[in-house]
Order: C-alpha cells, then structure tokens, then sequence
C-alpha cells in the first residue's frame, strides 16, 4: 500500500468516525460497496469496520429501510437492573430510617443513614457476599435513583439571643426593685411560649434536642 492509499484510506476512517447511527451506517455501506465489491468482511479488514455495523448497513441501503437504533440500552447496566433484589433489600433497610421533606416541596426522602452503614448491612444482616456488594460509592448513586437523599438531617440550631433582651430584663428588674415590698402592687409572673406545629413537621423538621430537659420536650414533643 502505497502513501496516497493509506492516506485516502485514513480519510475515509476519520470520516466515519465524525457520523453516527444510521448516517454512519448508510457511508460504510456505500464505501464497502465501490471500494470492497460489497463486502462486509473486506470493509471490516480494511477499515476497521464492525462487520455487523456494515452488513446492516448494505441491507437498509438494498431496501431503502433504516434501523431504529437505541442507544439507551447501551453500556453497563445498573446495579438494582442487574440485581432487582438489591433494590428490594435497600429499600427495606432505608425506609424505616426515612422521613419526608418537612416542608413538604418535593418528594424527595431524607434518611439518617449513610452509604456505608447501607453496604455493612447489607452484609451483616442480608449476606450479601463482597463481589456481590456495590462499593459505597455506586451505593450512593443507588440510593440517590432510588429517590433518597444522601443528607443527614440538620440539627436545629440554638435560637439567638435578640438585642433587646438585655434591655428588657433590665427593665423587669428595676420595676420590682421600685415596687417591691408595696402592699399596695399586686406582682404576677406569666410564663408564655411560642406556638409550634408538633410531631416530624415542627421548626423545618429539625429537631431541638440540642436543647435540654422540658425546655426540649416543650419544642418538638
């Protein structure tokens, strides 16, 4: 093969690899036709070619019909398509630790358990042996097609203290200290709190138990 030939020929690969599908088909086809006397075979020698592509190629060129291709089907399939009772088995291990958005803006469910903790159990308690076990990596890509998300819940932070509130106490104390030990003034003392919705939809979800005692069984109970 002569340099002109070898160039031509490396123009001719470099133009199929630039098209796809049935365009691609359709060229390999008209190539293999004036260059390889219809041959599926030579063209796949000569070219590089798939011999299948080829072949399918002449045939919807012959016939005039084209080939629906169906590149989604492509590739590695996933790991709950190859293994639907992998699926079945995260599914039974994460929904008892799952909760709805609190907020109720999307349908996505939010666990308190990690990718990790989901490949320990599985193993621990299902017996999934370790070529069958997803990496914690492809487990959080599971877990996130499954319709979970992989955050844990945030902990509610302790409220601020406002600017005033110095001032009011302030104020409180030197109004008993003028009025204390006045028969005549009544002092009442009131304990007032906050309205809050109660049960997992209370403050976003997030619950208070970074705050003690009643004052946490008052907020979130």
């Amino acid at each position: 093969m002569d340099a002109s030939t070898e160039a031509y020929e490396s123009l001719i690969r470099s133009a199929a690899r630039h098209l796809k599908g049935y365009p691609r088909r359709l060229f390999q086809a008209e190539v293999a036709t004036i260059l390889c006397g219809g041959s599926a075979r030579l063209a796949e020698r000569r070219f590089g070619w798939g011999r299948e592509a080829v072949e399918t190629g002449l045939h919807e060129a012959r016939l005039g019909i084209r080939c629906l291709e169906n590149f989604a089907v492509r590739g590695a399939r996933r790991s709950e398509q190859k293994d639907p009772q992998l699926a079945a088995d995260v599914r039974a291990i994460v929904e008892p630790h799952t909760q709805a958005d609190p907020e109720l803006k999307s349908t996505r469910c939010y666990t308190n358990l990690s990718a990790a903790e989901v490949v320990q159990t599985l193993k621990n308690q299902y017996g999934y042996s370790d070529d069958r076990l997803p990496s914690e990596r492809t487990m959080r890509d599971i877990l996130n097609r499954l319709g979970y998300r992989l955050k844990r819940t945030q902990k509610a932070k302790p409220l601020k203290k406002t600017k005033e509130t110095n001032a009011i106490f302030a104020n409180v104390a030197a109004a008993r200290q003028q009025y204390d030990g006045d028969p005549e003034t009544l002092e009442i003392s009131i304990d007032t709190k906050a309205k809050v919705n109660q049960g997992d939809y209370c403050r976003g979800g997030k619950k208070p138990d970074r705050l003690g005692g009643r004052a946490a069984q008052g907020l979130g109970s």
